[in-house]
């Protein structure tokens, strides 16, 4: 019976254990460029012992980016320090993953600790953010462009420069982030998709932007390496996209060569009321999972080694999302298999300090 410290091998990479850092916005980066911090944030969980790590939300082009201090990946420029990055976390036993985003509508916005709120086009550090349709995620926000057929086609074409960028950096699994109210998202909703073209109204044209930039992915992406897709399984609101959807979604993904579908909610409407419990979106992993029959990584209000093991073990999901749990212990990996019972290597520095 696998558990939360067995391999994971999905195509050419085997994961030691179970637990995958999750993506989480440092909101540190100038130009979208990365720097110490995110090698310090990043190399640390390398060090505790997780078997994925996976860079926050990294913008395939600056109007992509969710504010002006997010992490970027739309200029060579920036493969040079994460490719440092990726250099120490490999070295420390962990298989290093990048998230490739586009903010959408909710693009333009004040990091989270200075207020948050959405910066007019025209103040600076702001631009004008795109849009499947021209709805704003808040009523009170400047309302986004609707992108026309010329905008898609550069959304597709910075997903594949992105690709090209994140092999050159030696990035060895990439997830396409379609998930939380960002751009793709909102093409899959039929809240934030009103539109009247290819693109819009029946399922089938809500999904075809996201299989367009798998498949641009695909053209360059090496066929050997994971290829995952982050959803939100449900919007928690009625009229919105469903565990349904996401299991109608899943197999075609899976059709389409993608490897695992990392399973998160909401993001996409502002109110929505979503019931916040320990592992409240495991549901959907399983769901998804054995409807499908693709991999899943479950996420959410997952906290302790017990919980996330049993997940594994009762066949819940594949993978284990941590993330908040990861900023509070970076070496929750090392922590959770001496409260598990199971030897791992540690960094020899650290080894005087095991438990015994």
């Amino acid at each position: 019976m696998a558990h939360l410290f067995s391999p994971l091998k999905i195509k050419n990479i085997e994961l030691k254990n179970r637990i995958a850092v999750s993506p989480m916005c440092e909101y540190s980066s100038e130009d979208g460029f990365a720097n110490d911090w995110h090698l310090i944030h990043l190399g640390s969980r390398a060090v505790g012992g997780a078997g994925l790590i996976i860079t926050e939300a990294c913008a395939v082009s600056a109007e992509g980016r969710i504010t002006f201090a997010d992490l970027g990946i739309y200029r060579d420029e920036h493969i040079e320090k994460l490719k440092t990055i990726i250099d120490f976390i490999h070295e420390h036993g962990a298989v290093a993953g990048v998230q490739l985003a586009h903010a959408g509508r909710k693009a333009s916005h004040e990091k989270p600790w200075n207020g948050n709120k959405q910066i007019p086009s025209n103040q600076p550090n702001g631009w004008k953010s795109v849009a499947p349709s021209a709805i704003p995620f808040i009523e009170s926000e400047e309302a986004p462009l609707e992108l026309d057929k010329a905008g898609i086609e550069k959304v597709k074409a910075d997903f594949k420069t992105a690709t090209k960028r994140a092999i050159a950096a030696g990035f060895k699994l990439i997830e396409l982030h379609a998930a939380h109210g960002y751009l793709i998202h909102q093409f899959l909703s039929p809240i934030s998709n009103k539109r009247t073209d290819d693109y819009g109204g029946s399922f089938e044209n809500r999904i075809r932007l996201l299989l367009e930039v798998v498949e641009a992915v695909k053209e360059v992406w090496p066929k050997e390496n994971p290829l995952f897709v982050r959803i939100s399984s449900t919007e928690w609101t009625e009229g919105g996209w469903t565990a349904n959807d996401s299991v109608a979604l899943a197999k075609v993904l899976k059709d389409k060569s993608i490897d695992l579908i990392d399973c998160s909610s909401g993001g996409n409407v502002a109110h929505a009321k979503i019931p916040l419990k320990p592992g409240y979106q495991v549901e959907f992993a399983e769901k998804i999972k054995k409807e499908s029959g693709i991999l899943t990584g479950a996420v959410g209000l997952i906290t302790t080694p017990y919980q996330a093991d049993e997940i594994i073990q009762e066949g819940e999901a594949d993978l284990i999302f941590l993330a908040r749990e990861m900023l509070r212990d970076p070496h929750f990996p090392l922590r959770a298999a001496h409260e598990l019972g199971h030897e791992v290597k540690w960094p020899v520095q650290y080894e005087r300090a095991k438990w015994q």
